[in-house]
């Protein structure tokens, strides 16, 4: 959640953020409607009141986690071998291609 905060305080503009139970927090959702981004997190299984959220926006969240567990399979990419961003973000754009290419 630390690293929630510091993200979203530099995000604004966002029409939705999606995110597991993990990142189910009365605090984090109060952020998110203070910044008019709509929250799709579903509620934790040990909540007293059940939160409602957008279902079908939340089962397409595995399009992203798939892109990420894709990119993962080049060992350049996850183990992150580059010193400068520049050069890191060459690679993740190369071995996007490449998996999506092929």
């Amino acid at each position: 959640m630390t690293g929630a905060d510091l993200l979203i305080t530099h995000t604004m503009g966002m029409k939705r953020l999606i995110a597991d139970r993990g990142y189910d927090a009365n605090r984090l959702r109060t952020t998110l409607r203070s910044q008019n981004t709509i929250p799709v997190i579903p509620g934790r299984k040990n909540r007293k009141r059940i939160i409602r959220y957008d279902e079908k926006r939340y089962k397409d969240r595995w399009r992203v986690e798939a892109t990420f567990c894709r990119l993962k399979d080049f060992r350049r990419v996850a183990t992150r071998y580059d010193k400068l961003a520049r050069n890191y973000l060459s690679a993740v754009m190369l071995a996007a291609a490449v998996a999506y290419w092929l």
